[in-house]
C-alpha cells in the first residue's frame, strides 16, 4: 500500500491580499488600509448558459463575468479620504488587479523556489467605483466599505475556434 495520499493544503496570509490600480496608483489598497473584513471578490452570472434543444441541449460559453470587488477600507485614515474625492472626481479607474491571501511562492519542499502556488490574482477590466456602502458614525465600527464594478475575462480559448 502507497504512503500517506494528503497533499499540501497551502497557508493563507492575512496580510497578503492587495488591489492595484494603475492608472492611480494612489488609489491602490495594501492591508494596513483594510478593516477586518479586508477584500471581497464575487464573480456575477455563469461562465457558460446552456440551452435545451429537442433532443439535448446546447453550451454557449459567454466571454466575460461581471465582478464586483468590496473594500473594506479603514474611515478613520486619511486614505478614505482619497476613495470619497475619487468619487467626486470621476469614477472610471480602468483596469484593476486583485492578489488574493495566499502566497506567490511555493513553500519550503514543494516545487521550485519562486514557483506560484494556491490562487493567483485576477485581472478585472473596464472598472468603475460603484458605490460606498451604508456607514455608521455612532463610533463603533471603522468600515468605509467601497464596491468597484468590473469585468473579468473567461473562455478565451472560444476566440481560437
Amino acid at each position: 500500500m502507497p504512503g500517506n495520499p494528503n497533499i499540501q493544503q497551502g497557508t493563507l496570509n492575512r496580510v497578503k491580499a492587495t488591489v492595484n490600480i494603475p492608472l492611480y496608483p494612489g488609489l491602490n489598497v495594501t492591508p494596513p488600509y483594510l478593516a477586518k473584513e479586508g477584500i471581497r471578490l464575487a464573480l456575477e452570472g455563469n461562465a457558460s448558459e446552456y440551452f435545451g434543444s429537442m433532443t439535448g441541449a446546447v453550451p454557449s460559453p459567454v466571454p466575460y463575468q461581471i465582478a464586483t470587488l468590496t473594500i473594506a477600507l479603514l474611515k478613520a485614515q486619511p486614505f478614505a479620504q482619497s476613495y470619497k474625492l475619487q468619487f467626486e472626481n470621476s469614477v472610471l479607474i480602468g483596469d484593476v488587479t486583485v492578489y488574493p491571501d495566499v502566497g506567490v511562492a511555493a513553500p519550503s519542499g514543494v516545487g521550485a523556489a519562486g514557483t506560484a502556488y494556491g490562487l493567483q490574482q485576477y485581472q478585472l477590466r473596464n472598472c468603475v467605483l460603484e458605490t460606498v456602502r451604508e456607514m455608521s458614525f455612532a463610533g463603533e465600527e471603522p468600515i468605509y466599505s467601497v464596491t468597484i464594478k468590473g469585468y473579468y475575462e473567461v473562455n478565451n480559448a472560444m476566440f481560437d475556434q
